[in-house]
């Protein structure tokens, strides 16, 4: 069946917003790091899930989607603020979800029927009942003649299968999904992608409520009623909006693009957003005086995990299409998702090489130099704005000059880091600054020894920042 986002949408078969099933009021979630240090994750987000509707959670890394996911689950507490299922409390597990994990979560030594079981053998269902359901759910999804293989016999999309029949087979009032499609290849997830949609609008699948964590924009756009988009560390809900498209949806329809450009617009918007601010609090329009915002550190200013590389080479498309452009555009042309292009913008924003405007991306004069200069230049431009925006690499390369010997050891920054991340964020912040440092030939790293040296020719790109 071809997807058209004109088609009419089955009035017998439309469903109707009904009662509340889940409320979040005011969650806010803080993990403690290895120094005792509270590491906050979400702060005060409230929103609620109703019969009827899918609502999807789009964030970037580092926004709490999935912790978010969890609290609703029951499956940890909030630090503060409440859950509620059907207007009580939670206290522990809610009883009437069910997840889809994007790792599958199969137990290897039980048989698709088996794995499929699992819930209902928890809830104590009788044996011939749970065999009868589980081989139901098991043919809705597909899998009929799989019940005796073993995860390891099917492919990655046949265990997501699994995953999604184990789920509906408890027939939960609320289905969770997180980030369900993304450990797939592109055309198995839009194959089940499409499935769910025709469950849903068939009203086959046994499940009153969807809830979905994705970075995938226009997954968010595919599948849902409302789309929460949320800010990054800590998650906060930064906006709230309604798809009202019939389904089966049309990625290239007019009003399709549309909705995908204004998401994207909301997660690259924050430089603009953060540069009016600064100029409110120091021109205030009534009088009154705003506190400035915070100067840019190592943890308010994360990395975006990114290569310098991959960062030049989305500078000179961008300077090769006139230097300006959509994003959505550019992806088209590329064959790739634009969130696999957002952690490249964020690089070259971060390092006034780019600028967005809205959806569109628009390469400044340092970004065009940079763009066109040979690899030696090149470096020496990529230093130059590494030690003036990226809080993180100008800190080792300081940090690095204040020593006798112009060494020290990975834990001093991984420490530092800790207070503000969690250990594996802390580390993958310091594998990028070690890769954007040693592009520009600012620090070394010796992974043996676990240990940076000052490159002696970063002392020009650091003269003036100490």
């Amino acid at each position: 069946m071809s997807q058209s986002q004109t088609a009419a949408p089955n009035p017998a078969q439309a469903r109707t917003v009904g009662p509340v099933i889940i409320e979040a009021e005011s969650v806010t979630k803080s993990f403690t790091n290895p120094d005792g240090r509270a590491l906050p994750v979400l702060d005060a987000i409230s929103f609620s899930l109703a019969e009827g509707e899918i609502v999807a959670l789009l964030g970037k890394s580092g926004s709490g989607k999935s912790t978010l996911l969890r609290c609703v689950a029951g499956l940890i507490a909030p630090s503060g603020g409440t859950v509620a299922y059907r207007g009580t409390p939670l206290n522990g597990a809610n009883p009437g979800v069910a997840m889809i994990f994007q790792s599958f979560a199969l137990l290897p030594w039980l048989t698709v029927q088996q794995n499929v079981e699992l819930g209902l053998q928890a809830r104590g269902v009788p044996e011939a009942e749970r065999r009868e359901r589980a081989l139901k759910a098991i043919d809705l999804i597909g899998l009929d003649g799989f019940e005796s293989a073993y995860p390891k016999e099917l492919s990655g999309g046949m265990r997501q299968r699994v995953g999604f029949a184990r789920a509906i087979v408890v027939e939960p009032d609320a289905l969770l999904m997180d980030e369900p499609f993304s450990a797939l290849d592109v055309l198995t997830a839009e194959n089940l992608r499409n499935e769910l949609v025709g469950l849903w609008e068939g009203h086959e699948a046994p499940v009153k409520s969807i809830l979905i964590v994705t970075h995938n924009i226009e997954e968010a756009v595919l599948l849902a009623d409302r789309i929460l988009v949320l800010s990054s560390n800590p998650g906060r809900i930064k906006a709230e909006l309604a798809v009202e498209l019939p389904r089966p949806r049309d990625r290239h329809a007019p009003r399709f693009e549309s909705i995908v450009d204004t998401v994207y617009g909301i997660l690259t918007g924050r430089e603009d957003r953060a540069t009016a601010a600064i100029a409110v609090a120091e021109h205030p329009t009534d009088g009154v005086p705003r506190p400035a915002r915070p100067a840019p550190t190592p943890i308010n200013t994360p990395l975006p995990v990114v290569s310098p590389g991959g960062m030049a080479g989305l500078l000179e498309i961008l300077a090769a299409r006139g230097g300006e452009d959509g994003l959505a555009e550019i992806a088209d042309e590329l064959n790739f998702e634009i969130d696999d292009l957002l952690p490249l913008v964020d690089a070259a924003v971060m390092l006034g090489l780019a600028g967005t405007k809205g959806a569109r991306l628009e390469i400044t004069a340092d970004g065009r130099e940079f763009a066109a200069a040979d690899i030696l230049t090149s470096k020496q431009l990529f230093a130059r704005h590494a030690v003036a925006h990226a809080p993180l690499v100008r800190a080792i390369a300081q940090a690095l000059t204040a020593t006798e010997d112009h060494t020290l050891r990975e834990g001093f920054f991984l420490d530092l880091l800790r207070r503000g991340y969690s250990t594996e964020e802390a580390r993958q912040q310091l594998e990028t600054a070690i890769d954007w440092g040693r592009y520009g030939e600012l620090f070394d790293y010796d992974r043996d020894d676990a240990e940076f040296t000052l490159d002696p020719s970063a002392y020009p790109a650091l003269v003036g920042t100490a």
